[in-house]
């Protein structure tokens, strides 16, 4: 696994971040203990620039935009010339905030647009050119793996485990963590994984995200239930004393509804319990929106209301497959699992330098 992805300042020669020389080590002890994790999606562009500490890391800058990189890809199989213009705006932010912050340890993953697209390649060449930005194509192993790193501080502490899922825009992730007997404040270990070819964006193309019916909301949880059976059939049983831990857009728009907050407020929503029937009661509520309903929710917005019901019905095939009682909220994942990886690897999680 590649951890020493770097970046170059812009089209032109070859050259690292910083002063950190190309092909060495991009760590703490080359420069400034910043480090910049960057998860280009198939739905979203997000960075996260942090220091280590005693207990973990704080965060100094972050960026997130929807950029929607994968629309159109299960149709033609290619990145659209849309699609690349703004992904290569929102990178471009990322640069200058990643030099601004003087970050020398990087890591920059794309996922699933990237891993599905037939024009990848010439994309990522285009991206380095014109932005600095080497992109590593990540395995959805590896994804799932980033995600129990970044979302398992958010686990039960009295609990055994929790069905870990995180729903993208091209993929869903679900991954079943618990801890050994005996040993409740041990780091959970990941006991199975799978990856399903269906996400937020590509369910939404198939099957229609603005106008959502009763009957063809079904459809869609039907297809998604699909994919999940299998895994559920041979990994889920003995569900006692574990919950649902969800990491998506999906979940935090739902416990923003389900809150009823006037505008999204990460403080409240990450790390939130939901019990099933707050979520059912929330799925019913957009459920019963119209589109312009779901675009004027500050919770939800225009850039997620013909996304949030695909969403919701991946969440509920999961929920049927994996009939648990709580849901906890994580506005955390990749990015959080990149850092605390890269500051493992380093020792550096022990103060900034």
């Amino acid at each position: 696994m590649n951890n020493d992805t770097r970046l170059r300042d812009g089209p032109g020669p070859r050259a690292s971040a910083g002063s950190a020389a190309a092909g060495a080590p991009a760590g703490p002890a080359s420069g400034s203990g910043v480090y910049a994790a960057l998860d280009l999606g198939t739905n979203n562009c997000r960075l996260l620039i942090a220091c280590p500490t005693d207990d973990g890391f704080r965060v100094v800058d972050s960026f997130s935009r929807i950029i929607r990189l994968g629309e159109g890809i299960p149709a033609t199989g290619c990145i659209s010339d849309a699609a690349i213009e703004r992904a290569i705006g929102a990178l471009s932010i990322c640069r200058d905030k990643i030099q601004s912050k003087k970050a020398k340890r990087l890591r920059l993953i794309a996922t699933e647009a990237c891993r599905a697209a037939s024009n990848a390649d010439s994309f990522r060449d285009r991206v380095a050119t014109e932005t600095g930005i080497r992109l590593e194509v990540i395995d959805r192993e590896t994804e799932a793996t980033l995600a129990v790193i970044g979302c398992s501080p958010l686990l039960d502490p009295g609990g055994r485990g929790a069905i870990l899922f995180d729903i993208g825009g091209g993929s869903t992730e679900l991954v079943r963590i618990e801890r050994d007997p005996g040993e409740r404040n041990a780091v959970p270990r990941i006991k199975a994984w799978m990856s399903i070819p269906l996400g937020v964006v590509t369910l939404s193309e198939h099957f229609g995200g603005k106008h959502v019916t009763p009957q063809s909301y079904a459809r869609m949880v039907q297809e998604v239930a699909r994919y999940v059976a299998p895994f559920a059939s041979e990994h889920g049983a003995d569900l006692k004393d574990m919950h649902l831990l969800g990491t998506s857009g999906t979940v935090t728009t739902l416990a923003g509804v389900h809150l009823n907050l006037v505008r999204y407020d990460r403080r409240r929503i990450d790390g939130v319990w939901m019990s099933d029937a707050d979520l059912t009661a929330a799925i019913t509520r957009l459920l019963g929106m119209t589109y312009q309903e779901r675009a004027g929710n500050q919770c939800i917005g225009v850039e997620r209301a013909d996304l949030v019901l695909a969403g919701c019905a991946i969440l509920d095939a999961i929920r049927d497959a994996f009939p648990l009682p709580r849901l906890r909220v994580a506005d955390r994942g990749l990015r959080e699992g990149m850092l605390v990886e890269m500051m493992r690897e380093d020792g550096a999680l022990g103060g900034c330098r």
